[in-house]
């Protein structure tokens, strides 16, 4: 025993010394549990609105939508083989239409050529015969025909220069249309498809990393749980300083009393002494170790849940609406559709075109019958003159030249009408053809696809607002789950210097005495060390008694820790 036998308050000073590690080890502990729990609370449930998205991807909303985008992909690279068509067919609409003008301008000729004729008639036939003859074949019937040819003729021009004003004007309206939307329609299909591409790979990316998102998951709920156990070793050192403040304080009532004689006090202070610095310094010793490891595992948690959003934002995007292969097909798809809709308002033009044509087919169909019958009574009344020119003799000659003149010239009026008819049937036959694919199903089919896309936007639009609400969540809540993360593991760091200040107050507790480990015990002693040993709620603190006081306090002591295990276990 050393010269200066330490006093009372020495002793109590080195217990008071304890407990402002104790102090400060709990307080970090309880603030690095607080937020290693809040940031786990946040963070399982980012990383369970993440692993629902992959499902809804995959879900038959999507591939519904999908299936209906790809059908206005179809229909947009059909109309664009339609309108190639169409357009060509209208050009050749045009060539015909005006391919008919030279037949009408030499039946224009002809009809005036035949009032010209038919004027001379009357003159001649005037100069040639008597108030006995009667030639009113050509002083009345060639000039009524003659009129009435003439007026057929002329309606005939009129109509028709309405139908070539109408076909210039649709060959216009759709130059127009073609130069406003030349490729708009292969592009937009194209960009669909590769717009409905990306969503595909996106979702496929979905699925395959949902896999990886849950190994990363049940990781990161292992580092939690590591964490926590980890986090145990400051609640375990916590009850190991109080019980060696409680060996001191202890060891401080023997050494201040009366109640043990001097060689018992004397034994008292080097066993306990012995046995506190111990238990200190293997307090120290774990804690140094442990705290480490929980520094560790914090450190892991906070780089697995960074890892997990950044991720999240590869696979959805930076939630800025701008990433989102969603939110493209969405914009893609308003265009889609107002483009649709130009296509169906030119498509029904095309059809007012082709039905205007059809109908002033028809009319003039109307017109050639008429000309057809002007020359049947031509043939006729010229047939009636030349009978009348024979039966005159010499005189009659002069009518009967223009009697053969005029047979000639309706002759004309025919084929020139019969030529200008076989462009016109063309163009009707042109017409019905695009008018039928301009109508028909066509618009119906537009409107059907119409309805379909923005079936699918709206279908669209409510997972991408539950992609965006993720993705807010995970700008909003992502930062505050590493920043608490990092904080537990920084509240960690910096711990295991506790563990020096620990040694150094075991060093000053082995300072109290030099003396060996008294054997046998003094009688006094053994309830003391009894008593003490039922506090303990390690097992490494059992180990350490029994270590030094196992021969003397073997039994009772193994006595005490079957019911100090009890009461550890319920405290």
């Amino acid at each position: 025993m050393t010269n200066n036998k330490p006093q009372a308050r020495d002793v109590s000073a080195l217990s008071s010394a304890l407990a402002k590690p104790r102090q400060e080890i709990e307080e970090a502990f309880v603030s690095v549990g607080s937020r290693l729990s809040e940031g786990a609370a946040m963070l399982n449930r980012l990383t369970r609105q993440f692993e629902a998205l992959p499902a809804a991807l995959q879900g038959e909303e999507v591939s519904e939508a999908s299936s209906q985008l790809r059908a206005v992909a179809r229909t947009a690279l059909q109309l664009t083989e339609d309108f190639a068509k169409e357009k060509a067919d209208l050009t050749r609409l045009v060539e015909v239409v005006s391919a008919a003008n030279g037949p009408i301008s030499v039946l224009r000729r002809t009809v005036k050529m035949i009032g010209i004729v038919s004027i001379n008639a009357r003159v001649t036939a005037a100069g040639i015969v008597g108030d006995s003859d009667d030639f009113e074949v050509f002083t009345t019937d060639i000039s009524t025909l003659s009129d009435s040819a003439r007026s057929t003729i002329h309606e005939f021009s009129q109509v028709y220069r309405q139908l070539v004003t109408e076909v210039d004007q649709a060959a216009g309206q759709r130059d127009r249309f073609d130069a406003a939307h030349a490729h708009t329609l292969t592009e937009l299909a194209h960009n669909l498809d590769e717009t409905l591409e990306a969503l595909d790979r996106q979702r496929q990316s979905a699925v395959e990393s949902s896999a990886e998102t849950g190994r990363v998951s049940r990781q990161i709920v292992g580092r939690i749980g590591s964490a926590v156990m980890a986090l145990q070793v400051g609640d375990s050192t916590r009850q190991r300083l109080e019980h060696v403040e409680a060996g001191l304080n202890c060891l401080a009532d023997i050494v201040g009393g009366a109640e043990f004689d001097a060689a018992a006090s004397a034994q008292a202070l080097t066993a306990l002494s012995l046995l506190e610095q111990e238990q200190l310094r293997a307090t120290a010793a774990d804690f140094a170790g442990e705290v480490g490891e929980a520094e560790q595992a914090l450190q892991a948690l906070a780089s697995d849940a960074g890892t997990i959003m950044a991720r999240s934002r590869n696979l959805y995007g930076d939630g800025d609406n701008e990433a989102s292969a969603l939110t493209v097909l969405s914009a893609q798809l308003r265009v889609a559709t107002e483009i649709l809709r130009d296509c169906e308002m030119e498509r029904s033009k095309l059809e007012a075109v082709a039905a205007a044509v059809q109908q002033t087919v028809s009319i003039l169909l109307g017109h050639v019958a008429a000309v057809q019958d002007i020359e049947s009574n031509m043939r006729l009344v010229s047939l009636n003159a030349a009978v009348r020119c024979a039966q005159l003799g010499p005189r009659g000659a002069s009518l009967t030249v223009i009697a053969s003149q005029l047979r000639e010239l309706t002759t004309e009026t025919v084929v020139a009408a019969e030529a200008a008819m076989a462009q016109l049937d063309e163009a009707s036959a042109l017409a019905g053809a695009f008018g039928a694919a301009a109508g028909g199903d066509n618009a119906g089919q537009i409107g059907r696809l119409e309805q379909q896309a923005n079936h699918a936007m709206t279908l669209l639009t409510q997972l991408d607002e539950g992609l965006s609400a993720a993705m807010a969540s995970l700008n909003a809540d992502g930062p505050k789950v590493i920043a608490q993360l990092q904080a537990a593991a920084r509240g960690i760091d910096g711990q295991s210097r506790l563990a020096e200040s620990m040694d150094d107050i075991a060093l000053q507790i082995a300072g109290l005495s030099s003396e060996a480990m008294p054997d046998p015990l003094a009688a006094e002693l053994v309830p003391v060390l009894e008593r003490l040993r039922k506090t303990y709620t390690m097992e490494a603190e059992r180990q350490i008694h029994s270590r030094f006081f196992g021969g003397a306090v073997a039994a009772p002591v193994e006595e005490a820790a079957d019911d100090m295990d009890l009461e550890a276990l319920m405290f």
